[in-house]
């Protein structure tokens, strides 16, 4: 069991899942009759995750409430953002929660199973050792879920690049340990990670390990559709 603190990114509209965010959030869809958020909350909780910290936007009233109702004795702070700030933005919105340690921060709509924990026990293992930031990445034949003709990045000796056509296809599985540090020359309030992403390969700091399970991402309105019915997963605590 592991000692950490995790942020969910769940402040998006969603349009990607078309007529189904229109009144739910994103989040708060269902798989297998329970909420893609509550699978996501158990399986940190279930790692040993000490605090969690939410950021809300679109339908946020939605997400507080499932919060309070489902998790209220556990230990998850909830930050509205009145004006969406992006994935970096957002991130250093919430850094006065996690102090100067290290955490995690993961995409909300990555459909985290019990399937993955031995992955993903291996990869938070030494996580307050990471001096600057951390991706969990996966390859294609691993990846389900909405797909990009390119691929995000490249990984060579632990260190990653962005990916050129003709490398093997490699997506970010939506995961990574932040150490708050990278933050500090960073002015904007409100600015997508690639861009922190961009500065840290630039310097060789950028740090990768890929995933040997399935990662699922709900990504679309289709591979929601796809898997919204499945039937082996279980994190409940």
């Amino acid at each position: 069991m592991k000692n950490f603190n995790l942020m969910i990114l769940a402040a998006g509209y969603g349009k990607r899942m078309e007529h189904l965010t229109q009144k739910v959030p994103k989040p708060l869809l269902k798989i297998n009759n329970r909420e893609l958020l509550s699978y996501n909350i158990e399986f940190f909780l279930n790692l040993g995750c000490n605090k969690i910290v939410i950021n809300t936007h679109y339908l946020h009233n939605e997400i507080k409430t499932f919060v309070e109702n489902k998790f209220s004795k556990q230990n998850i702070n909830l930050i509205f953002e009145p004006k969406l700030l992006n994935t970096g933005g957002g991130i250093k919105n919430a850094l006065s929660f996690f102090g100067e340690k290290n955490f995690l921060v993961t995409n909300s709509d990555i459909l985290w199973n019990d399937n993955n924990r031995k992955d993903i026990n291996d990869f938070i293992g030494e996580y307050q050792k990471i001096k600057s930031c951390k991706l969990l990445l996966v390859e294609n034949k691993k990846f389900k879920g909405l797909k990009k003709k390119e691929g995000d990045f490249k990984l060579k000796n632990n260190l990653i690049s962005r990916w050129k056509i003709n490398d093997p296809h490699l997506y970010f599985a939506g995961l990574q340990i932040i150490n708050p540090n990278i933050f500090s020359e960073i002015k904007q309030f409100s600015f997508s990670m690639n861009l922190l992403w961009d500065i840290l390969i630039q310097y060789n700091q950028l740090q990768g390990q890929i995933s040997n399970s399935v990662i699922n991402h709900i990504g679309d309105i289709n591979s929601y559709n796809e898997i919204k019915n499945i039937k082996y997963l279980n994190n409940k605590i």
